[in-house]
């Protein structure tokens, strides 16, 4: 099997699950129970991966609070804020924008049903004057109103890897004394993460999606400066200061913060490494495949300021005529694991609707593949990988 499918979860680093092993074995204690040596270990364990974490993301360590994963992360950003009281009548206005992952998507959509306006700004298209898949700071501007109260942005889309310019919409935001969630699920061990450079006032992070474990993830929630305080989704036992109560993971937390402390250590070396490998399986299938087109921003695109416009790891393209079900399924038969979207939409008959924003049809969108490459990716996997995703093609056209 050649996966090349990191944007649905990547593999677990030995090196995590080294520093997690003692946790899930002899050191077992409950890091709640501090009136023990075996609690009071697991209680430092998890402060120590606390302070990790932090100064992973640009951070401190009470502005970190431990949690399952982005989806319930970006569910208590946004559903802890827009329960806070604030000033003015009415159920308030929220901002995000139509090219979101369904976990920010879906929890508005929950606000809206109670009454909160939500405008779901456009991106620019495939074809739309700008970077494809980016939101106009115009269009941002002109969609907020007296009672914002909350902007919520992908850093780095997960279907076609687009980066946001977070830091010009936080300023926007701020100057209308609206909070910023940042998804940034995707962008760590990718892309520099540090959540003062990006403005977020809330920032969302899933151990998996580095190398990290499942079922562990983080909220980062500013308490410097513009301080934020959330009402809890959770209740029970008070833990991380009351806003996630429950038993904490031990194993999962000290994963996570190996995890995040290992890819910003290695982002300097395996970033331009990714990019090069993302290249090389683009050169290798548009040289195989008549028509093949790319969705997303341009592989070279850069800001003003040099940094990439989309993710080093990530690739997205159409594949004209083609079924795109019958090619994943060629696929998965020939050992590739690749994917047409998020893992989260998967069972969802209806075609993309990151690829939808972007002007694509119903038939485009379907025939479009991802890939996502990773730090355990090679360049024999890719060169291979574009061999047998041709063969697939020229099968699948030729029937």
């Amino acid at each position: 099997m050649i996966y090349l499918d990191n944007h649905a979860t990547t593999r677990l680093d030995p090196r995590v699950l080294e520093a997690m092993l003692p946790w899930l074995t002899d050191r077992y204690g409950n890091a709640g129970s501090v009136t023990h040596d075996m609690g009071r270990e697991a209680r430092a364990a998890v402060e120590e991966a606390r302070e990790q974490f932090a100064a992973a993301v640009g951070g401190t360590a009470r502005e970190i609070v431990f949690t399952s994963g982005a989806t319930e992360s970006i569910n208590l950003a946004i559903l802890g804020t827009a329960s806070r009281p604030r000033s003015g009548a009415g159920p308030g206005h929220v901002i995000t924008l139509v090219s979101e992952h369904h976990a920010v998507l879906d929890p508005v959509e929950h606000l809206e049903r109670q009454g909160v306006a939500v405008t779901r700004l456009a991106v620019v298209g495939q074809r739309g004057d700008g970077v494809p898949g980016r939101v106009r700071l115009a269009e941002l501007q002109a969609a907020f109103r007296p009672d914002t109260f909350l902007v919520s942005v992908l850093l780095a889309n997960n279907e076609i890897g687009v980066v946001q310019d977070a830091a010009a919409i936080a300023d926007v935001a701020h100057a209308r004394g609206a909070v910023v969630h940042v998804d940034c699920a995707q962008a760590l061990g990718r892309m520099p993460v540090a959540v003062d450079a990006l403005g977020a006032d809330l920032a969302s992070f899933s151990a998996h999606k580095f190398h990290g474990p499942k079922g562990a993830g983080a909220l980062y929630v500013r308490r410097r400066g513009r301080a934020l305080r959330l009402d809890p989704l959770v209740h029970g036992g008070g833990q991380e200061r009351g806003m996630r109560s429950g038993t904490l993971d031990v194993p999962g937390i000290v994963g996570l913060a190996t995890a995040a402390r290992l890819a910003v250590e290695g982002l300097e070396e395996e970033a331009p490494r990714m990019r090069s490998l993302r290249d090389r399986l683009w050169k290798g299938l548009s040289a195989r495949i008549a028509g093949l087109a790319l969705n997303g921003p341009a592989l070279d695109a850069v800001d003003a300021g040099g940094a990439a416009l989309r993710l080093v790891n990530n690739l997205n393209v159409q594949v004209p005529g083609v079924d795109g079900q019958s090619l994943l399924a060629t696929l998965a038969a020939d050992g590739l694991a690749v994917s047409s979207g998020s893992a989260c939409s998967a069972e969802n008959p209806r075609p993309s609707h990151v690829l939808a924003a972007l002007g694509l049809d119903e038939d485009q969108a379907r025939a479009s593949l991802r890939f996502g490459l990773s730090r355990f990716t090679t360049a024999a996997e890719v060169d291979e990988a574009a061999a047998r995703i041709a063969a697939g093609v020229e099968r699948l056209r030729g029937s």
